[in-house]
């Protein structure tokens, strides 16, 4: 997919018809073909591209054609966006915009009328930056106004500055995380990431007892949920979910004005609370992100839907609904075909894991199929340990549907790629498990000695230290269920809250 197809992607159908309607009205010859280009690149037919333009024309023809064609694109959807987009940040833009067309052709009281609504707007909004926009503006144009009171308009611009200040270095400090995240993830960058977080919020000065804005909480949990994450214990930030709901309840009002921040954190404490195995509340959360998602015409739905889908079959099927959670995430897929394929991929693994859960590998099986690029894609697309968790649950796959030389050769192959990084980031108890899962394959009838039976409760009692991570324990429900012979899904849920409970565990 090209930078054109990846813009096409995101328009709707009346978005293209006014695209094209567009071309047509600027085009003054009939030969330009950009229109032509630009409904191939709609059908996606690679074929007709080729024979069509690449060698009827010179290559250097195509690529000059697709570049004006581009940056056509680009203009029309900025344009576009802001004719169409009504929320009263571009009203805030447009007033400004307004503002300064007005001050050129000295229509100065029409001006400062334009700056006190865009103000007030802004204020309601909480929206720092265009304050500060605004305040220089009426500082600049200060001596066309002499009834303005001056020194009040300094006080509000040095103090709207230090919210600002604030805002941007906890801004800068969420940025050098994600930064640090993409190269652990994707790159498998060896790095104390909790250090780094403690680091980078002494040196950027971050103050984390202040919430200020939607946006900042944002960051902040984001951080936490970063923070936890790595430590494997969700517990460690729970005192900061109270504050973050409180937060939420006095800004209630505010809410629909910063909805893309909203949902995002209504998420993240959902993530969270499911982290920790509180479902209940999970799903408290999770129904306020939907309520949020049908709201403005669906503006956000099909950006978030599929991971509110994923949170939602994973508690459902963590609570004791396994059916639901089929239902849920097969529904899902089956519905947002072209939606960000990281959530599809998320959505997929989840489901295949939830069939083998049931014992249903031919389903599994199925699903595995779609998963046909290499694990070097994988990590880069998706991360290092997303590919390392594909890499287990196809194991664990082929095991279940008794592909033993498959499965054999997968372990092989796991070992060869994975094996140093796991030991580098300590680990190790991944490649204990796997070894397990080899034993087994080479030999099924050693799961009924004690000395197999011991090295899985040894690997059980090395992985109790904590509030782990409840995937981690879905492997181990696996397994565990091999050498009780019981059902698997019963067998991962007894652990869950017999073996690994929160209260257990504390």
């Amino acid at each position: 997919m090209n930078a054109i197809q990846e813009v096409i992607h995101i328009m709707s159908n009346e978005d293209i018809k006014a695209f094209t309607m567009h071309l047509n009205k600027k085009n003054k010859r009939k030969d330009v073909h950009n229109i032509e280009l630009f409904n191939f690149l709609i059908s996606d037919d690679i074929n007709a591209i080729k024979n069509s333009f690449i060698q009827e024309k010179t290559t250097n023809a195509y690529h000059a054609l697709s570049k004006r064609l581009y940056d056509n694109l680009v203009e029309f959807m900025a344009n576009r966006s802001f004719e169409n987009d009504t929320n009263e940040e571009h009203e805030v833009l447009r007033l400004l915009v307004i503002t300064r067309v007005f001050f050129e052709h000295k229509l100065n009281k029409s001006a400062f009328k334009c700056l006190a609504k865009a103000e007030t707007k802004s204020i309601a909004l909480e929206h720092f930056n265009l304050l500060n926009e605004i305040y220089h503006i009426q500082i600049q144009y200060a001596h066309l106004n002499p009834v303005l009171p001056l020194d009040a308009v300094i006080e509000k611009f040095k103090a709207n500055k230090q919210k600002l200040d604030q805002e941007e270095q906890l801004n800068l400090g969420y940025a050098l995380l994600r930064r640090e995240l993409t190269e652990i993830h994707h790159k498998g960058k060896i790095v104390d990431f909790q250090l780094f977080i403690k680091n980078t919020i002494e040196s950027q000065g971050i103050s984390i007892k202040e919430i200020l804005t939607f946006k900042s909480l944002y960051h902040i949990l984001f951080m936490a949920n970063e923070y936890a994450s790595i430590n494997s214990n969700y517990s460690l930030i729970e005192p900061f979910l109270t504050k973050s709901y409180a937060f939420i309840n006095s800004k209630e009002d505010l809410a629909e004005k910063h909805s893309y921040y909203h949902i995002h954190i209504l998420y993240l404490m959902a993530n969270i609370h499911f982290r920790n195995r509180r479902f209940d509340k999970a799903k408290v959360f999770l129904d306020k992100m939907m309520e949020q998602l049908q709201k403005q015409n669906s503006r956000y739905y099909s950006r978030f839907c599929l991971r509110y889908f994923l949170l939602r079959s994973l508690t459902d099927n963590y609570s004791g609904n396994p059916g639901n959670a089929v239902h849920i995430a097969e529904k899902a897929l089956q519905q947002n075909k072209k939606a960000d394929p990281a959530d599809i991929n998320d959505l997929r693994l989840s489901l295949i894991v939830f069939h083998l859960q049931q014992d249903d590998g031919r389903s599994a099986s199925k699903l595995m199929v779609a998963f046909n690029h290499s694990d070097s894609w994988y990590e880069k697309k998706m991360g290092m340990d997303w590919a390392i968790r594909k890499n287990l649950v196809e194991i664990l796959m082929h095991t279940q549907l008794e592909h033993t030389e498959f499965a054999l050769s997968r372990i092989k192959s796991f070992k060869r790629h994975y094996k140093k990084y796991l030991l580098s980031v300590g680990e190790e108890r991944a490649m204990v498990y796997v070894n397990l899962i080899e034993k087994y394959l080479l030999k099924p009838e050693v799961l009924t000695t004690p000395v197999f039976r011991n090295s899985v409760e040894v690997l059980l009692t090395a992985t109790r230290s904590g509030l782990e991570d409840i995937f981690v324990i879905s492997f181990l429900g696996w397994l565990l269920a091999k050498t009780q012979r019981k059902p698997i899904y019963e067998t991962t849920l007894d652990l869950l809250k017999n073996y690994f409970s929160p209260s257990h565990s504390a």
